[in-house]
């Protein structure tokens, strides 16, 4: 039923325009002007497309509808987003038999492309097949690379569907994801005092011993099946010969438990504080809530739909968990059942990033399956 073809040429060509977070204006156009050739009304929210913009982008999310040909059909919605993790402009890109990659230089842009293309072609098998579907939109957010904050500040009132499904995962395509974690970052600035390092370092106070301390007491990593927590970036220092006097770090801790999470939250702020308080210096933490963490279970309605469509096209449906937020979290939260489906990218935020054709190809069948699950012309 899919155009393995047109398919592989779609990605390709979305791959190929770059669209780091705050920039996907390009993909937005061209997303617009190919989808309204097919008949796809396509309206871009709020959200970006001004500097006071909640998103900062240079678009807004783009919300293209086609209408059911089904009456009483319920409404439903698939949503991919447009940034990439980092910009690949110039992206060498490498078809090896089934394998799409790169020549190792740039990420591929799979994440989210891989959500992208196969709704694309859906929607052009469906119009051109005239398959009975009932109303579908198809969302397209920016800048869920840093922070969701498309799918945060996107304007429900545009949206009839009342549940959907978000293309954003690794593979098995067939595979539902039916929980997913929490997460709150930290910023934390650690205050010491400044000393010459040679002439007399013992009236200094080094931020950096005090982070490194309060790093090595902390539990971090895979604190269990649910919860992880990581320090991923230090700032500080300016010469050898300075006791550093501040150092800023950036942290996470995510779980799909809230109360592990607010655990894991309150151990780390304790260690930081206590161990400042140990060696004469400051704490200061900022604490931001990034998104909540939803679960379903395989009797709720957006998931059953999703695993029928799965085996209706002989995929081999399943559920997971995950460690990792997506848009579903924020649509969730916002009170639009939400699950993400498995697609075809693979080895995401890195240059080792790639897709299988054949994977491309069957998330597009299980699309096209899904909106026609329950769905009959009379």
């Amino acid at each position: 039923m899919v155009d393995r073809d047109r398919l592989v040429e779609t990605f390709l060509t979305l791959c190929r325009i770059n669209s780091p977070a705050h920039s996907e204006a390009p993909v937005a156009d061209w997303l617009q002007a190919n989808l309204e050739a097919i008949g796809m009304t396509c309206v871009r929210d709020d959200a970006g497309g001004a500097a006071s913009s909640p998103s900062l982008s240079d678009t807004g999310n783009l919300i293209a509808t086609l209408a059911g040909n089904v009456p009483g059909a319920e409404p439903i919605f698939f949503a991919a987003h447009m940034d990439t993790v980092e910009p690949n402009p110039g992206v060498t890109i490498i078809v090896d038999g089934d394998i799409i990659k790169t020549d190792g230089t740039t990420i591929l842009g799979a994440d989210d492309r891989a959500g992208i293309a196969p709704i694309v072609e859906a929607m052009r098998v469906l119009v051109e097949r005239d398959l009975p579907h009932g109303p579908i939109e198809a969302v397209f957010t920016v800048c869920e690379e840093v922070g969701l904050l498309g799918a945060k500040a996107l304007d429900l009132k545009r949206l009839t569907a009342r549940y959907g499904f978000v293309l954003d995962s690794s593979p098995p395509v067939g595979a539902v994801v039916v929980s997913a974690p929490s997460q709150d970052s930290f910023e934390v600035t650690i205050k010491g005092r400044p000393a010459h390092a040679g002439a007399e370092p013992e009236k200094g106070i080094s931020a950096i011993e005090v982070a490194a301390a309060a790093i090595n007491a902390m539990h971090l990593g895979r604190i269990d099946h649910e919860t992880t927590a990581n320090v991923g970036v230090i700032h500080g220092g300016e010469a050898t010969n300075i006791v550093c006097p501040e150092v800023v770090m950036l942290a996470e801790a995510r779980s799909r438990d809230p109360k592990k999470l607010a655990a894991q939250v309150e151990h780390m702020m304790h260690v930081w504080k206590s161990t400042a308080a140990q060696y004469g210096a400051e704490a200061h933490i900022q604490i931001e809530h990034q998104y909540e963490a939803y679960s379903f279970g395989e009797g709720d309605p957006v998931v059953q739909r999703a695993l029928s469509a799965a085996r209706r096209v002989g995929l081999a449906a399943t559920t997971k968990s995950v460690g990792g937020g997506s848009d579903a979290n924020v649509f969730n939260a916002r009170g639009l059942p939400t699950c993400v489906l498995g697609t075809a990218m693979s080895g995401v935020h890195t240059h080792a990033e790639r897709a299988a054709i054949s994977d491309l190809c069957a998330t597009a069948e299980w699309v096209i399956a899904i909106a026609a699950e329950g769905v009959r012309k009379p």
